[in-house]
């Protein structure tokens, strides 16, 4: 016997809420214009970086990469605490356009992005419900867009899979890459072959 639909169900309302999101038309990164509040994203690539051909084709249908921001506090697990409202979402969209600008081999033009400001309590599992859907390859294979700088006593850290395709952050320069580009590129072409919905 089938089981009834529950509205409420987590996973419908991650649906509802990556919905709202896809709705919306796509947006220059980072937006125009600064607005407050905490939420989740999509960002797109439309340019002519050649291991992403297949993302740049589906026009802002495949994210490149998802993810979120919350209000400070909601590491650390918070409770009964009403965070007071910030720019959380403008500021992780435009310190991703300044990660993007300081690469050596990819141009800002090139990216777009869709936002959605959602109440905090929503924001984790609308950005997993995108992970799993879409499996952006950076989230999965060139991890390491959205790290911060590490602080003093972590600069013996490996340099982020992102950071050896696309070089140029300055603080990624300082930690050892374990790791050759054309390696990852051979992954990353292995990966997203079998994908039957990349057009």
């Amino acid at each position: 016997m089938e089981d009834a639909y529950d509205p409420l169900d987590y996973s419908n309302l991650a649906k509802s809420v990556v919905t709202a999101l896809l709705e919306k038309p796509p947006e220059p990164l980072p937006p125009d214009k600064l607005f407050p509040g905490a939420g989740v994203y999509a960002v797109y690539y439309t340019g002519d970086f050649r291991a992403y051909a297949r993302i740049a084709r589906a026009e802002h249908q495949i994210p490149i990469y998802v993810g979120k921001a919350i209000p400070a506090g909601g590491r650390k697990g918070q409770t009964g605490v009403t965070p007071s409202p910030g720019n959380e979402l403008f500021k992780r969209l435009k310190e991703h356009a300044q990660s993007i600008e300081q690469t050596e081999n990819l141009r800002l033009d090139d990216f777009t992005c869709r936002y959605l400001v959602v109440l905090p309590v929503w924001v984790g599992l609308a950005e997993q419900f995108l992970i799993n859907h879409y499996r952006p390859v950076w989230n999965l294979v060139l991890d390491g867009f959205g790290n911060h700088p590490p602080g003093a006593g972590r600069k013996d850290m490996r340099r982020p899979r992102w950071d050896i395709v696309h070089p140029g952050r300055p603080w990624a320069k300082r930690l050892v890459a374990e790791e050759k580009s054309a390696d990852l590129l051979a992954e990353l072409e292995t990966f997203l072959k079998p994908k039957s919905r990349w057009p």
